[in-house]
């Protein structure tokens, strides 16, 4: 019995002696490398399975991402599953989804090959490739649970991050803040990624000054240091290719010299296997990851002693995505005022909505291009947004195009914002090649309240037309073809606004002059039409198509109703009527690479005017639209006519090898004069149908088309090529 007590007392002598030992506080200094920095992850997952716990971190780009999301409190796993499912692409190209871009941005996406940007009539180049948008809105979202906190010593586990003042080449401890905005500027790679200011100061990537802070963490209190280095040594002349390696080199001059001396203040040093991985190698994340668990494994029984309890990291519980929304408050903008930026946000105040809409919104300011820097934070229910505007205003921009319709045209565009008044943009197209053409707009926008528009547009062209089908065209003409040469000046003055947030709604009057003549007859006989006509009309439309070229999802609708109200009528026919039209089209995916798009439209004319100079003229391939000019495959272009038509069309696209698809269509259509006052005329089988079979590349000077069809009722083929952007 006394020895039994005596053992009691011992034991619990020596379990109490042992809890008053004091146990080392651990750091976790994680280097940069860009997408090396993807192994700190494989790092972690090794941690996190012995159960260790992590007491500080510090982090420099990469390592700063990585760290101060595991400081907020992801463990390795979540950060596995997030960085492997990473848009690389994206990330890099700061990508903005098309269904945030308005009107005007889209059309600059799909349009124009080259755009120049120029201040005071000089060519001014960008800061870098990206804003770093893609980024920021990631990591804000990924941190929206922490948003409140402002200082990084209350996140679960303390943190800092390194950043580099790029005016005064000071090293910048980020410690406090926004998180996301910390995180981004420690990563901002110069000439890849803008540079973050805050609180005064421009910062870009810490690698720049300090890639591997472990004096840094030391200062904060930790005591025994796991040390995680994904840097590259020096490369020689071989081996430097391209800007970021070129880059990459002089920044390590500094940092890897310092190296040595930071290892030795290292208890645990980690070096993963990264060779033959750029800052860029995001497609190669999870080889990477791997290899960052299989370095860890190799310091498995020095880790294993740092065990301290039994702890496990818990996963990390996200909030609703609902955000709820009282106020929005921007900073004072000297050129857009606040109606304008709530339309691009498309987002109210006292509102609740997901944080996609947010993202979504926010991507809608971005890809106006009027601002060079955009930060947002929450306090409270408050959305706040402070923007800084773009100060290049002026923009040259140049595009080709050749089609077997308009053929060869080279385009110039100036674009000018701010010119007259807030929030306005002036755009002129001038066209030069076979067919001179130009196109003038104007735009006041108000964003959510009606906004203001003028446009003016001329085309012209000359063509061979097969008379078979345009009997009312040509009364009394014993030719299969004539020559014509066709020209349009139409001015537009109209009012547009959103419905729904989706909808883009206009209205207008148009003053159009329409000449048509053939040198088939003598002069007097040659004029077919030349006329002034003045009318009123009406524009629905919404398009979320994630591409205009080649789209994989999305779907689009758009109408359009125009009356004629008055023309000086040179072939003594005009009666008042009206032009009714309806578009629309659902493109879908349902296997990698392939996608389908199921396409309608149709349209009517109201009144019984003989006037046939705007009735539908369907065939040929997809060029710009020409009053009620539309596609048809299997027939030549300005083949079939007729006051109204219904068409159907599929297309199913194979992308086989990246931005190379190979597509095949069909289309069936009725077309005639008031095909819709007889129900059969327009249900019953159609009357044409064709088919097509084509190549198409995606390249930086537009799409690429290669197109042979033909039509079972007509027996004709037609071989198509078109070379760039539709103009």
């Amino acid at each position: 019995m006394l020895l039994f007590t005596f053992v009691f007392l011992l034991g619990s002598y020596t379990s109490s002696a042992q809890d008053t030992i004091r146990k080392p506080k651990i750091g976790l200094v994680l280097s940069g490398g860009g997408a090396k920095g993807l192994a700190h992850i494989g790092v972690l997952k090794v941690i996190d399975s012995l159960g260790i716990k992590i007491d500080y971190i510090g982090g420099t780009s990469m390592g700063a991402i990585v760290g101060g999301l595991y400081a907020s409190g992801y463990n390795a796993k979540q950060l596995d599953s997030i960085f492997t499912t990473l848009d690389a692409d994206a990330l890099i190209q700061d990508y903005v989804p098309r269904s945030s871009k308005s009107f005007f941005e889209k059309r600059n996406d799909e349009l124009y090959a080259l755009t120049l940007p120029f201040k005071k009539l000089k060519l001014e180049t960008p800061n870098a490739l990206s804003k770093g948008m893609y980024n920021y809105n990631l990591l804000s979202k990924l941190t929206f649970h922490v948003r409140h906190l402002r200082d990084f010593n209350r996140l679960p586990i303390p943190f800092f991050c390194m950043a580099t003042d790029i005016e005064t080449g000071e090293e910048v401890i980020l410690n406090k803040g926004i998180l996301a905005q910390a995180m981004v500027a420690s990563g901002s790679i110069p000439s890849l990624f803008n540079p973050i200011e805050i609180n005064g100061r421009m910062l870009v990537d810490g690698g720049v000054k300090n890639n591997y802070p472990v004096e840094n963490l030391k200062a904060m209190g930790a005591e025994y240091i796991i040390g995680v280095d994904v840097q590259d040594g020096l490369k020689t002349k071989d081996e430097l290719k391209g800007v970021s390696t070129i880059l990459l080199q002089i920044s390590n001059f500094g940092t890897l010299e310092k190296m040595p001396e930071k290892i030795k203040q290292t208890d645990i040093y980690i070096k993963p296997d990264i060779t033959g991985y750029s800052v860029l190698s995001f497609d190669d994340g999870k080889t990477i990851i791997k290899n960052g668990e299989n370095a860890a494994k190799k310091e498995l029984f020095k880790l294993i002693n740092l065990k301290k309890e039994i702890y496990y990291k818990p996963f990390l519980k996200t909030q609703s995505d609902t955000i709820v929304i009282s106020n929005i408050n921007f900073n004072v903008t000297k050129n857009y005022t606040r109606s304008y930026l709530l339309g691009k946000l498309k987002i109210k105040p006292k509102s609740k909505v997901s944080y996609k809409t947010l993202v979504d919104g926010i991507q809608n300011l971005n890809s106006t291009q009027n601002f060079s820097s955009i930060k947002y934070t929450f306090e409270n229910n408050s959305l706040n947004i402070d923007l800084k505007e773009n100060n290049v205003n002026t923009f040259l921009k140049f595009g080709i195009r050749y089609d077997d319709f308009l053929k060869s045209a080279a385009l110039i565009n100036i674009t000018q914002k701010k010119i007259i008044s807030k929030n306005d943009i002036l755009s002129l197209d001038v066209i030069l090649g076979d067919n001179f053409r130009y196109d003038l707009n104007y735009l006041i926008d108000n964003g959510f309240n009606w906004s203001f528009g003028l446009n003016s547009s001329f085309v012209t062209f000359n063509r061979n037309v097969s008379t078979e089908f345009n009997i009312n065209l040509f009364n009394n003409i014993n030719l299969n073809s004539i020559n014509l040469d066709y020209s349009s000046i139409n001015n537009q003055a109209f009012i547009q606004t959103l419905f729904s947030k989706k909808f883009t709604v206009s209205g207008g009057v148009e003053w159009q002059r329409l000449k048509i003549k053939t040198d088939n007859f003598s002069n007097d006989v040659g004029t077919i039409e030349n006329s002034n006509y003045l009318s009123f009309f009406g524009n629905v439309s919404h398009d979320n198509f994630n591409k205009k070229f080649f789209p994989t999802k999305g779907w689009y609708v758009k109408s359009n109703f125009k009356t004629y109200v008055y023309s000086t009528d040179y072939t003594n026919t005009f009666e008042r009527f009206s032009i009714a039209k309806a578009d629309a089209g659902i493109v879908i995916s349902p296997i990698k690479k392939i996608s389908v798009l199921l396409q309608t439209e149709g349209g009517f004319k109201v009144g019984r005017s003989a006037t046939p100079f705007f009735d539908f003229i369907l065939g040929g391939n997809t060029v710009r639209e020409i009053n009620n000019f539309r596609p048809f495959y299997g027939y030549d272009y300005l083949s079939l006519l007729g006051n109204s038509y219904v068409k159907a069309c599929s297309t199913i696209d194979f992308e086989f090898y990246k931005k190379n698809h190979l597509n095949f269509s069909y289309n069936a259509a009725n077309v005639g004069n008031f095909i819709f006052d007889s129900t059969k005329d327009w249900i019953n089988k159609p009357s044409y149908t064709g088919f097509a079979i084509g190549y198409g590349l995606d390249s930086i000077l537009g799409p690429v088309e290669l197109k042979y069809s033909w039509s079972p009722e007509s027996r004709n083929s037609n071989f198509w090529v078109n070379v760039g952007f539709i103009f």
